[in-house]
């Protein structure tokens, strides 16, 4: 799986002119399942994120996880992620998940974040979103579990 983490000082997702999803300060979180990934790269995807120290201490440094410093958590479901850009100028979605299985994994990562962290928003899978972001730092990460 993949998860494309942005830290923000807000964040929200619209679909179809109504806000389905909204944060303040956290981290805005595009996320993908890839052709052949299970609950378990899920499972440390989320982990790996919940636990990602991308927040200053009092020293200045990235050294505060989302869960330390209680930020919310925007999940935006964004199969593109998968894409295959290396030849020609259309990308290819192969390594992408199924749309069946990106939508069981998506929706079972966001059920696991919302029993370990306590503000949790989603987009909406499969719908046209548009999402808005204030990127603090700029911050941005690609974290990748079972790189293929």
């Amino acid at each position: 799986m993949i998860g494309l983490l942005q830290r923000v000082s807000g964040a929200s997702v619209v679909v179809d002119g109504a806000t389905v999803g909204a944060i303040g300060a956290g981290l805005m979180v595009l996320v993908c399942a890839e052709r052949g990934d299970t609950e378990r790269e899920a499972d440390a995807l989320l982990a790996k994120l919940l636990g990602y120290r991308v927040f200053a201490d009092e020293a200045g440094k990235m050294n505060r996880s989302v869960t330390d410093v209680e930020g919310g958590l925007l999940l935006v479901p964004q199969f593109t992620l998968a894409a295959d850009t290396k030849s020609g100028t259309r990308p290819s979605f192969t390594p992408a998940a199924a749309p069946a299985d990106g939508l069981r994994l998506f929706n079972y990562f966001v059920e696991q974040a919302r029993q370990k962290h306590k503000v949790v928003q989603t987009g909406q899978f499969g719908a046209d979103m548009k999402v808005s972001l204030t990127n603090d730092g700029p911050v941005t990460f690609w974290l990748q579990t079972n790189a293929k």
